[in-house]
């Protein structure tokens, strides 16, 4: 049973969330906390000019409170939204909040992550805590 467990969530349409928050309530003691944390991939500096201030504004509130939704009914959860590269941002936000595991959904992998590396491949290799990937 774990006391601090991270659950990084991606709303990419092909991922299904409820299973690493369904794998997060039963590894998680009563008390334990539990940390949905979504990474904003930062947007390059050529596209970013094309969109306004208050798009960016309004896809993060929707961000947040989506998350936020997920997180509801989760005992002792929160929900966190933060910006960067998706592997390493969840990896620093470990390093700095040390859950003792993170539970992480991954994709079947394609030709493109054997040579670059998935987000998951990425928080196993180097998280400092137990790994959970569910597929």
């Amino acid at each position: 049973m774990y006391h601090n467990i991270l659950v990084p969530i991606s709303f990419d349409p092909d991922r299904d969330v409820s299973a690493p928050l369904k794998l997060a309530q039963l590894l998680a003691t009563p008390e334990a906390k539990i940390t949905l944390l979504h990474v904003v991939e930062q947007v390059p500096a050529y596209a970013i000019s094309y969109m306004s201030a208050e798009y960016m504004a309004e896809t993060r509130k929707a961000l947040e409170a989506e998350l936020a939704a997920l997180a509801k009914p989760l005992p002792n959860a929160k929900s966190v939204v933060i910006e960067g590269h998706s592997g390493r941002s969840i990896l620093d936000w470990a390093d700095a909040n040390k859950p003792d595991l993170v539970i992480i959904s991954s994709h079947r992998p394609g030709m493109q992550d054997l040579l670059l590396g998935s987000t998951a491949s990425q928080v196993v290799r180097h998280a400092a805590c137990a790994v959970h990937v569910v597929r």
